[in-house]
Formats: structure tokens, C-alpha cells, sequence
């Protein structure tokens, strides 16, 4: 599949916060739709940043830009290995981002579902989607309160 047309196909996936006016004239916080970028599967970081810090923010901690919009707040990925008995769970983090996982966010008109995507945007190529994932669990990880 080209870039060109993966990006029509995943128009509506990757979310920001606008600011809109409601009818009081108050400002409302609105998801927007907008074309996923294609990133490199080698980087975590640069997933994270693209992806997830919209809804997660950069540190983590749930408070991106499009957070105050979402229907079911954002994760604190930081807490993630302490609710977890102290041990990270990359298992079902992996899970999550693939869409295994049953996450209330995920996979609603609020939070796409990235291995779909993941899939998408490699062109099929199962190896590229579990780098992506794998690389993905691991900045996440480096993300845990210590």
C-alpha cells in the first residue's frame, strides 16, 4: 500500500485537541481527526511523540493536549509497573497497543487501535509491526515511576 493512499485509509485515526466554540461562546475541547505520519519503526521515542503524547502527554502521565475531550480519561502510563507489583507489564502493554487487550479507551471512536495501523503502515510486514510494538513497550516502560 503507498503512503498516499494509507494516508487517505487512515484519515480519521490520529486524534488532537482543538479548540472550538460551544453555543455559550465558552471554549470546548473537540477531537479532531487527522492523517496518521508514517514514523520510524526503529524509534520508540519518536512513535511515542507522534502517537501517544496527543492523549498521554509527553511524560505520561495522561494529561496531552486531547486528554480534556476524551469520554474515558487517558492512562497514566508512569503508574503502569506500580499497579502492576512493581514489574512492568509489557505483555499486556504490548497487547494493548496491538488491540488484544479489552481497554475501554482503545479501540473506541477515541483511541485507535495501533496494530491495525501498525499493520497498515508497514505494508503487511508482520516483522516492521512487532518492531514498532516492541520499541513502542520499551519507551513506555522507561516512562515508570521509579
Amino acid at each position: 500500500m503507498s503512503i498516499g493512499k494509507l494516508t487517505t485509509a487512515v484519515l480519521t485515526v490520529l486524534l488532537a485537541a482543538v479548540f472550538t466554540f460551544a453555543q455559550s461562546g465558552a471554549p470546548t475541547k473537540e477531537i479532531k481527526h487527522v492523517p496518521i505520519k508514517a514514523t520510524s519503526a526503529a524509534s520508540g521515542s519518536e512513535m511515542y511523540k507522534t502517537y501517544c503524547a496527543v492523549c498521554h502527554g509527553t511524560d505520561g502521565k495522561g494529561n496531552g493536549p486531547a486528554a480534556d475531550a476524551l469520554k474515558v480519561p487517558a492512562t497514566d502510563l508512569t503508574m503502569l509497573a506500580m499497579k502492576a507489583g512493581g514489574k512492568y507489564p509489557s505483555l499486556k502493554v504490548a497487547g494493548v497497543i496491538r488491540g488484544e487487550e479489552g481497554m475501554p479507551a482503545h479501540g473506541s471512536k477515541d483511541m485507535p487501535m495501533w496494530g491495525n495501523l501498525f499493520h497498515s503502515m508497514s505494508g503487511g510486514h508482520e516483522a516492521e509491526v512487532q518492531q514498532r510494538i516492541a520499541n513502542l513497550v520499551k519507551h513506555i516502560e522507561t516512562l515508570q515511576q521509579k
